[in-house]
């Protein structure tokens, strides 16, 4: 034995070796050559390290940390459940009330995660106890007048004794009841000739663009627009989804008044100018509509070019979450596609930005991104399309449908509690219907026939008025509430009474004008040094005006980055503010951004005016 081992040299010696192991080792207490009982003991060692490295990998497989999701939150639109299998009648009815609660705090969505526990333990369900539960879910979302969407299952493996077993995530979305559906408004920005306009084109009309700009022709409002396939005002289109998820557009010949009617949830879509001598326009579209969210478009073969950083960086001041759109991918070869993804990456990740990128390539990946992105403003999920090929459109599609709104049904329940307050943010002129205003409500409830007080006007007076009708989404409505945007028919009410920036308020709220305001300023950027007498144009909300600076408090001048405490002054007529609105200002390459602290009347005259708009409210 000991000669063969010592000896041989084949593989047939090392395989009589491994078959004769018990005599091996019998062999090794009993007298034999030191050669030999080296390279037996060194062999078994090495058999006895191979066993106990399989017992470690056994374990560890078997002994998986089990996945966890953060628990359940008492308030929000998110419920767990381990299983759903045929409830009692009582139960069944608790059940109910409970998807109820949570469709009303997701203002008419709800997130069930089926085969999970409370504190969040992925558990899993077998197959036939998630057809049961699925069917349960079902029948509770019919009780409350819902659908549900399965949006995704996935497999529980961290025991590997237990047969297969899944957890899902299914929608629950309320069907549509007299326009109350979920709004929520999406601002697009983005460089000059990166497709904004043609993709929105696709996803609102439902044809792809044939390369020359064919699907963006109905956005645009202007002839010069047209012959130049820039935009260059404020234009608006819708996008819905009904109960169960699926797309509602002008693809079926539809109008706006049937989309909406069809539609749990409708997206609009605020199209902004991307040319640089338009971005006032742009900067008053982000101010005063207050968009949900941003959507940053970028030409995959240019890349990050022209006012992309901007834009970027003005939502980000305003505190707008933003996701980007990589666009023409199909122009494009794969690497170049990969460059412009990374390009992006590396802005996001630097300090001023500070972002967390995700690269959204399955409907998967969709799916969590629109989770994660309402959850953390530092969550920046970037989609690479195509608007001629269609190549990952749907994935776009199924991000906006699960997108839950930012606020929930108790902070939009306070806004409704407050006195009515409409921000005037276009002004037309009907034949046969008089003079329309269009805007957001920024709080309150507003309903037809309502009287109210618009201003301030040059002199700082505020003018009673009737609303007549009211129309959203192109559509009539009987009540706008807190947060939606629409616009308001005044009937002979005199047009050049009126401009943008004014404010329509209930009577009661006995409204207060001021010329000269202070406020919490960061300088972005300054050339030479920011000081007394300067000049600049304010962006507060809807109002948008040159405004001049009185003082600095504390500090004769201001650098780029610096802070300072600042008193402006209007200089053409007064306007309507309120404490802690978010205030941006520009002049030529000067930028900056801040909020308002405190409101200064002009003693003499504001006392004038005051008693002057208190004779007309009381009238």
């Amino acid at each position: 034995m000991d000669a063969r081992i010592s000896g041989g040299t084949g593989v047939g010696t090392v395989a009589n070796v491994r078959s004769n192991l018990p005599n091996v080792r019998s062999n090794l207490q009993g007298p034999s050559s030191g050669n030999g009982r080296r390279m037996t003991s060194k062999k078994t060692r090495s058999k006895k390290g191979k066993r106990r490295k399989r017992r470690r990998n056994k374990k560890t497989k078997t002994n998986k940390t089990p996945p966890y999701l953060p628990p359940e939150a008492e308030e929000g639109n998110i419920e767990y459940k381990l299983k759903l299998v045929n409830p009692t009648q009582y139960r069944f009815e608790h059940l109910a009330t409970q998807l109820k609660w949570r469709l009303q705090e997701g203002r008419g969505e709800a997130v069930y995660q089926i085969g999970v526990e409370d504190n969040g333990l992925l558990v899993g369900l077998s197959e036939g106890d998630m057809r049961a539960s699925l069917k349960t879910l079902r029948r509770m979302a019919e009780k409350v007048g819902a659908d549900i969407t399965l949006l995704r299952e996935r497999e529980v493996d961290y025991d590997s004794d237990r047969n297969c077993r899944k957890i899902a995530e299914v929608l629950v979305r309320k069907v549509p009841d007299d326009q109350q559906f979920l709004d929520l408004r999406v601002a697009v920005l983005g460089n000059v000739d990166s497709g904004k306009s043609t993709l929105l084109g696709v996803l609102t009309q439902g044809e792809l663009d044939n390369g020359r700009g064919r699907a963006r022709l109905n956005l645009f409002r202007h002839l010069h627009e047209i012959q130049t396939g820039r935009t260059s005002s404020i234009s608006f289109e819708i996008l819905g989804f009904n109960s169960k998820g699926e797309v509602v557009n002008y693809s079926d010949s539809r109008t706006a008044e049937e989309i909406c009617e069809s539609s749990s949830k409708m997206i609009t879509f605020i199209d902004l100018a991307g040319h640089h001598k338009y971005l006032k326009t742009t900067i008053f579209g982000l101010t005063s509509y207050c968009p949900d969210f941003a959507m940053l478009v970028v030409s995959a073969n240019t890349g990050i070019a022209g006012t992309t950083r901007e834009h970027l960086g003005l939502a980000m001041a305003l505190k707008v979450p933003i996701f980007i759109v990589v666009s023409k991918v199909d122009l494009c070869a794969k690497g170049t596609v990969e460059r412009t993804v990374r390009q992006l990456e590396h802005v996001l990740k630097l300090p001023g930005c500070n972002k967390v990128p995700m690269v959204v390539a399955s409907p998967d990946d969709a799916v969590t991104a629109a989770q994660q992105f309402a959850q953390s403003s530092s969550i920046t999920p970037i989609f690479t399309l195509s608007s001629v090929s269609g190549e990952s459109l749907d994935l776009l599609k199924v991000f906006f449908n699960i997108l839950p709104p930012l606020s929930n049904s108790k902070e939009q329940e306070e806004l409704m509690q407050q006195l009515t307050e409409f921000q005037v943010d276009e002004i037309y002129t009907v034949p046969d219907v008089g003079t329309v205003v269009g805007g957001t409500l920024y709080s309150g409830v507003c309903r037809e026939g309502e009287r109210l007080v618009v201003g301030p006007t040059d002199e700082g007076r505020f003018l009673r008025l009737k609303v007549g009708s009211i129309h959203r989404n192109r559509s009539a409505c009987r009540v706008l509430r807190a947060g939606q945007a629409a616009t308001l028919a005044l009937g002979n009410f005199d047009r050049s009474l009126l401009r943008k920036g004014m404010v329509m308020v209930s009577p009661k709220m006995n409204p207060t004008i001021c010329w000269q305001f202070e406020a919490a300023i960061v300088l972005l950027f300054h050339a030479k040094t920011f000081r007394r007498g300067f000049q600049v144009t304010v962006h507060v909300g809807n109002v948008r005006q040159t405004a001049t600076v009185e003082c600095l408090h504390g500090k004769e001048e201001l650098r780029t980055g610096e802070r300072a405490v600042v008193c402006f002054r209007f200089i053409k007529h007064p306007e309507y503010l309120r404490m802690g609105a978010k205030l941006l200002f520009r002049e030529g390459v000067t930028k900056g951004i801040g909020h308002v602290t405190s409101l200064l009347p002009d003693s003499h005259d504001q006392n004038q005016i005051h008693d002057q708009n208190q004779r007309e409210i009381e009238k």
